[in-house]
């Protein structure tokens, strides 16, 4: 009894947190729902209005009725903008949103640290708010009570617009069916900027009203984010209260959950998220119903290792078969990889010896923007969880290097074999879903590996990372890379070297059933293709990619920590990939030197507003690129349509 009586102020803070996720996820729910649009700066909207609540509150009635008018108005009209910059898009899919709402994130949260600071702000509550109560023999905040009670009417007038007011009519009809409303009289863009604006309203209020839980901070808005996409994918998109539910669970996750079992309840969110998410992609028909699944294609169906090993063969046959042809690409396709390799050639006695160490860190987020290429380009399966296997490149060489295996190839053998085993496992959870789907898988298995890696603190470090480590030494027997110019010459080879390989596998017959998969699957399934195994090789290829540029980033930095392979990096290497052009091995390198020189090199001259040079990269590159650096050249393929 007394183990249950300590647990109950961490159960009813658990309502509490539960029920201010609600309302934020209920905002998020109802824009991917009804506008179709994923919101990756929802959390951003949650920060405006806690930053505009806490800078008005005074501890008085009066502040807080101010503070809660103020931002939510403010976030309702942020809601507006993000819909008119969402408009050009409509027809581009979640990819392209996702981007330029990150990067609209981005720019939001510079400029909230530039009006509030960088510090976290305290809220002050009313007297009568700022005192504890009696409950059940335990002292608990009073304010937390109430915020309790108005979130539940919050719901509750949410629940009755949606289904006892025209309005909600609306846009209930706008999710179900857009034609049919035009055909009313009705136009849809006017709903979704409608819905928009009301998720706004009610992520500021949240904001406000929860800014006592979740405080105004340089990181609100992402833990804002990634906890109401958990709630949104536990409590699915047509059920408030599924939503309900799933945001309280969660809650309880955060609060009694870190009570009885802290090592563990950091990874209960994101497992959870990529176990519902793998369950409801594979009870989905993919594109083609009647064509069955891969074992249904086959006149047998093999166990798991002779399906992975006919697909190794299958790709070594057109590794050979492209190698004995000998392609001879045309000058004019050449012609960027020379001048590319001559200007990388010459970058050492070009540039200084700090920006000489940013093009090898380039080159490194280069081959992960590789591999986000051909997930997201080539397979068709847009990807946020590459780091996942760079982060696993990544540390298996530090460790390597720690345990003195300081050769370059044994590293680089190392790396590519951890990250292939990695992605070989995860993969059956990616390959079987599409579209937004695989974005939040991948996601959610970026965030768990992120998350492993601070909670590992014996064999990772934790959140402070592996350092102190010996220097590579490029071959056996070889000197340690000792400086900028030498690391980056040890870099550059091994980047061409990789980059050579994913280039003739995609022009191999490899790669062309991998484009046949991503423009016509129900074509390539009804030929008897196993497009699974395809792709899970895809998948394991690219991870191996992903987990070489690891290793070439520990090289680089003689040093890692999960802040190196985050949530912010995935994005920046997807960002990479489409400022190339999806499909463009050149340039999604160029894209990622394009993101390196703009973060670290051009934002020195702009100290502190990094985020906010980045946030309009991600815009610009959106809304003025949108088949990529490649398009620029016409006749470049058109960007492939998402799948939905």
């Amino acid at each position: 009894m007394g183990a249950l009586d300590a647990q109950l102020v961490p159960a009813v803070d658990g309502v509490a947190y539960g029920l201010l996720l609600f309302v934020v996820a209920a905002g998020l729910g109802l824009a991917f729902g009804t506008a179709g649009v994923l919101n990756l700066a929802h959390g951003a909207l949650y920060a405006v209005g806690a930053y505009t609540g806490a800078a008005l509150s005074d501890g008085t009635w009066t502040g807080l009725l101010l503070g809660l008018a103020a931002g939510t108005l403010a976030s309702c009209a942020a809601g507006v903008l993000l819909s008119v910059a969402l408009a050009p898009l409509a027809r581009r899919g979640h990819l392209a949103q996702a981007l330029l709402t990150f990067g609209l994130a981005l720019i939001g949260g510079n400029l909230l640290i530039e009006a509030f600071g960088a510090d976290e702000m305290p809220v002050h509550v009313p007297a009568a708010l700022d005192a504890s109560v009696p409950l059940l023999g335990h002292r608990y905040p009073a304010y937390r009570l109430v915020f309790c009670a108005m979130a539940l009417v919050l719901a509750a007038a949410g629940t009755w617009v949606l289904t006892r007011t025209r309005a909600g009519a609306a846009v209930r009809a706008t999710a179900d069916d857009p034609g049919m409303v035009a055909a009313c009289g009705i136009a849809p863009r006017a709903v979704h900027t409608g819905v928009l604006a009301a998720a706004g309203a009610l992520a500021g209020a949240a904001g406000v009203l929860g800014a006592p839980i979740i405080g105004p901070g340089p990181g609100t808005a992402d833990t804002v984010l990634m906890l109401s996409l958990v709630v949104v994918v536990l409590g699915g998109l047509r059920s408030l209260w599924g939503t309900l539910a799933a945001a309280v669970a969660v809650g309880e996750v955060q609060t009694l959950g870190v009570s009885l079992a802290p090592d563990w309840a950091p990874y209960l969110l994101f497992a959870a998220m990529a176990c519902v998410l793998t369950l409801r992609a594979r009870s989905a028909p993919l594109h083609d119903p009647a064509g069955a699944s891969d074992a249904a294609s086959a006149p047998a169906a093999p166990g798991p290792v002779r399906r992975l090993t006919t697909a190794l063969h299958t790709l070594t046959g057109a590794v050979r078969g492209a190698a004995a042809r000998v392609p001879g690409p045309r000058p004019r396709r050449g012609l960027p990889l020379a001048v590319l390799l001559v200007l990388l050639v010459a970058v050492p006695w070009l540039l200084d010896l700090y920006s000489v160490s940013l093009a090898a860190y380039a080159l490194a987020l280069g081959l992960v923007a590789v591999s986000a290429s051909v997930m997201t380009g080539h397979a068709g399966l847009p990807t946020l969880g590459q780091t996942a296997p760079f982060a696993v490149g990544a540390y298996t060489t530090a460790l390597a290097a720690d345990a003195g295996w300081t050769a370059g190839p044994l590293q680089l053998c190392a790396a590519a074999a951890a990250a292939a085993l990695f992605s070989a496992l995860t993969g059956p959870a990616v390959v079987r879903a599409r579209g937004t789907t695989v974005l939040m898988i991948t996601l959610a298995l970026g965030e768990l590996t992120h998350t492993a890696l601070g909670g590992m603190t014996s064999l990772t470090g934790g959140t402070d990372g592996l350092s102190g480590f010996p220097a590579t030494r490029p071959l056996w027997g070889a000197e340690p890379l000792a400086d900028e110019a030498a690391t980056y010459g040890y870099v550059l080879v091994v980047a061409v070297l990789a980059l050579a390989v994913t280039l003739v596998l995609l022009r191999s017959p490899a790669g062309t059933l991998l484009a046949g998969i991503r423009g016509a699957e129900p074509r390539m399934r009804a030929a008897g293709h196993p497009v699974g195994r395809y792709l899970l090789v895809a998948h394991i290829g690219a991870g191996t990619l992903a987990g070489i540029g690891g290793a070439l980033l520990v090289t680089v930095q003689s040093y890692v920590s999960p802040a190196d392979v985050g949530f912010e990096i995935a994005a920046l290497a997807l960002l990479a990939a489409v400022i190339g052009g999806t499909t463009s091995v050149v340039g999604a390198v160029l894209g990622a030197g394009l993101i390196v020189f703009t973060r670290d090199w051009l934002a020195g001259v702009w100290p502190g507003h990094g985020p906010l040079l980045l946030g309009v990269l991600f815009v610009l590159t959106v809304h003025l690129l949108p088949q990529g650096l490649a398009g620029l050249r016409g006749g470049g393929p058109a960007p492939a349509k998402e799948p939905a």
